[in-house]
């Protein structure tokens, strides 16, 4: 069965992620796998902190869009969703380039959904591990 229950393709995604946060700090999307969507987001001033280090609440922004975006691709019709919970650890700096997400499901039911968001540095190296909750409403 396909998880993906809405057509759409990258440049939707990324041209309906303007004018808000998403699009504010850079985050494109860059694959829509069968079973996973991955993202980008640079390492720049919008998203880092003082120190010149990635702000560990841009990865939480970048993890919450990527898991609500992928949640709402799992709905039909009118349906939304709305993130209930989320955490994060931070395992590794990144202080230049992009960071990329890769968020998959672990659970997609019927009126919540959990999804596990691993961010990577531009050599690869795992930064940050992050888990969605999210609900599915009725509009």
């Amino acid at each position: 069965m396909a998880l993906w229950k809405r057509e759409t393709t990258l440049d939707a995604l990324n041209h309906h992620s303007q004018g808000c946060m998403v699009g504010h700090v850079g985050i494109e999307f860059t694959l829509l796998g069968d079973d996973h969507l991955e993202a980008t987001m640079p390492v720049d001033s919008r998203t880092t902190q003082p120190f010149g280090l990635l702000h560990g609440g841009a990865s939480v922004v970048l993890a919450e869009s990527m898991g609500s975006m992928a949640g709402y691709l799992c709905t039909r019709g009118e349906q939304q969703v709305v993130g209930v919970e989320i955490n994060a650890n931070h395992l590794r700096a990144a202080t230049q380039g992009y960071v990329k997400g890769i968020c998959r499901p672990l659970h997609v039911g019927r009126r919540n959904q959990v999804w596990q968001i691993e961010i990577f540095d531009e050599h690869d190296k795992l930064c940050c591990i992050s888990r969605l909750t999210t609900m599915v409403i009725d509009i």
